[in-house]
């Protein structure tokens, strides 16, 4: 399945559409360069439990914002060129069962965590704000998964 995306609201919806449709235990991950539109991708996401004020975790590799469940969200640029042993050794496993985790440049790490997984593609586009997206669904947890 793959979408264009024109502007920064529509990538917001997008999210929301998404996040409608997550449920304990869901891990999506987030692909793209730096610019491309994740933290606004989960912002959507996140407003589907009503969070707000969503920032990127970069410098402090994850955030817990606490609603009907844990939303967890993860940036692991500052782990990249490391060990995956980096990202095992801060046990977000113990979290899996009773939350939601969205997890920026985390293809290196997610099999650490889980093996059903919701991978989403972002790339450029042929103008500034337009953003082609693609969805890898890793797992049956995935099936039947529509936008």
């Amino acid at each position: 399945m793959e979408l264009q995306i024109n502007s920064v609201d529509q990538m917001h919806q997008l999210g929301a559409k998404i996040g409608a449709q997550l449920k304990a235990g869901d891990v999506v991950v987030l692909t793209g360069e730096l610019g491309s539109g994740k933290t606004v991708l989960t912002q959507g996401i996140a407003s589907s439990f009503g969070i707000k004020n969503i920032t990127s975790p970069t410098f402090i590799i994850s955030r817990v914002y606490k609603s009907k469940l844990n939303f967890i969200h993860i940036d692991t640029y500052r782990l990249l060129g490391q060990e995956v042993s980096s990202f095992s050794d801060l046990d977000f496993e113990s979290y899996l069962e009773n939350s939601i985790f969205v997890i920026e440049w985390g293809a290196l790490f997610v099999n650490t965590l889980t093996d059903q997984y919701l991978e989403i593609i972002i790339k450029q586009g042929t103008e500034e704000s337009f953003r082609n997206i693609s969805f890898n669904l890793v797992g049956d947890r995935w099936s039947g998964f529509n936008l």
